[in-house]
């Protein structure tokens, strides 16, 4: 078997096997090396696919036990197995990772299973679990896609059975009564939702002063104020001193600005961010740059300080996004090849949150617009004006959208409520297009639909409102 390549992808999740196709398509003899028994990294294996799996079981639980009545339909005695819930997601995550085994095949690319670790410049030694090598592969250029695993203090002390990562929050055996989820990015605030709606007493500790902190301002209070209809406890602001097991609960203990306070749990979710995988498999050797636990590339070619190691995705840093990770892939191998793409606009990437109601955004919050010097023009259009939402039964939520008041360029985009992480795909499209309030405001949306609510948004911005 020869094994010289033209391109080796380290890591097969949604940067190294989008990368390895883009690669085979373009003509390279190409191979992917994995440690994990699947394809797919974390994305399709223990994240992005089966928790939107948990989601929709949740989603559709709280839909016929809550509000079914409002729409007419009586149900008695509803119920849920939790176990099949959990044997649902997981089937789902197989189902999604063979189909990348099938694109593997097709595509005539080689995937090498085992840990791979760089020995030279042009050289990776793939090695079993007992750290035996099995077979080494040459290459010309290699592409490190390795990703991110969850950060871990010394104050949460994860031992993957009462303090937990998300991973664990996949697969637990039985419902827990009562759960602490530290950290109310994306990732807590989904499991929020769905332990939540199961019957779990859910309490969010997050350091910062809002729950999803990243996104605009109003965002993060219409979503508090959702959560706590729900029974959710949150503690903003809030500093985890140190979380303790204690014989069948957990101790932790927070301060903030009220003071300390000690919050017990069956489990507690550390839920606190990513650190890039950047250890043990020979960047050091190299003498690969890295960064605060990530990679560090040229967010152009994604080329490292070596002239043939490239690397994309979550260990370059964030944002860390499966669709990012993706994205670099393809720019990175039409680099290699020669071709001219343009450059990944990084203030173009949008952000979704499946918890409901989902949140969905993109370019600039309003208040980051604000600290960049432009002067702006805000149009908003809130679910309850909408016939479609109205219709539906779920009118909570609004359309924001940002506009520089100087030449109409849409800046940034953000929606909470139903189906929101649908609708931002039209304005990523009016983003990088450079669409302004006009264009958007003009063109004509169908009624009656959810999206017509964007239109909306862009007349308002220019004072132009029709339905509020």
């Amino acid at each position: 078997m020869n094994n010289k390549y033209d391109i080796a992808v380290l890591g097969g999740g949604p940067g190294g096997y989008v990368a390895a196709i883009r690669a085979s398509q373009l003509g390279f003899k190409t191979v992917v090396i994995e440690k994990g028994k699947t394809l797919g990294g974390v994305c399709l294996n223990w994240g992005c696919i089966p928790t939107k799996a948990l989601l929709k079981s949740a989603e559709s639980y709280d839909l016929m036990k809550n509000h079914s009545h409002d729409l007419g339909i009586n149900v008695k005695d509803i119920d849920f197995d939790f176990e099949k819930i959990i044997k649902r997601s997981r089937n789902v995550s197989r189902r999604v990772t063979k189909g990348v085994d099938y694109l593997m095949k097709k595509n005539k690319i080689d995937v090498k299973r085992g840990f791979g670790k760089i020995i030279s410049k042009n050289t990776i030694s793939i090695l079993d679990d007992n750290k035996k090598e099995i077979e080494k592969v040459s290459f010309t250029n290699l592409i490190i896609a390795t990703g991110a695993r969850t950060r871990i203090f010394n104050s949460i002390p994860v031992d993957r059975e009462k303090i937990i990562t998300s991973t664990e929050a996949m697969t637990l055996e039985k419902l827990p009564k009562e759960m602490i989820i530290v950290g109310a990015g994306a990732i807590g605030v989904e499991f929020a939702y769905f332990y939540n709606v199961l019957g779990t007493k859910v309490t969010l500790v997050e350091m910062l002063d809002r729950i999803v902190p990243v996104e605009d301002s109003e965002v993060s209070e219409t979503l508090k104020r959702s959560f706590a209809k729900r029974g959710i406890e949150i503690y903003t602001s809030a500093k985890v001193e140190n979380a303790q097991v204690k014989g069948r609960k957990v101790d932790v203990n927070i301060s903030n600005e009220d003071g300390k306070k000690q919050l017990k749990a069956d489990i507690v979710l550390s839920a606190v961010g990513v650190v890039g995988n950047v250890e043990g498999f020979g960047l050091e050797k190299l003498g690969v740059k890295v960064e605060r636990n990530s990679i560090v590339v040229d967010k152009k070619t994604y080329k490292t300080n070596i002239d043939n190691i490239y690397a994309v995705g979550d260990v370059i840093g964030p944002p860390w996004l499966a669709h990012v990770a993706s994205h670099e892939g393809i720019h990175c191998v039409e680099g290699i090849k020669g071709l001219k793409t343009p450059a990944l606009d990084y203030n173009s990437i949008p952000g979704c949150t499946y918890c409901h109601p989902q949140i969905a955004s993109i370019g600039f919050t309003e208040e980051i617009a604000v600290k960049k010097g432009y002067k702006i023009k805000v149009g908003k259009f809130p679910y309850s004006a909408s016939g479609k939402a109205t219709a539906a039964g779920d009118r909570e939520g609004f359309v924001k959208l940002i506009f520089d008041e100087e030449y109409g360029e849409l800046l940034g985009a953000h929606i909470i409520g139903d189906q929101a992480t649908e609708m931002i795909a039209e304005l990523g499209i009016a983003k990088t297009l450079e669409g302004d309030f006009e264009s958007i405001a003009k063109t004509v949306h169908a009624h009656p639909t959810l999206s017509e609510m964007i239109m909306e948004a862009a007349e308002d911005a220019n004072g132009q409102a029709i339905d509020i």
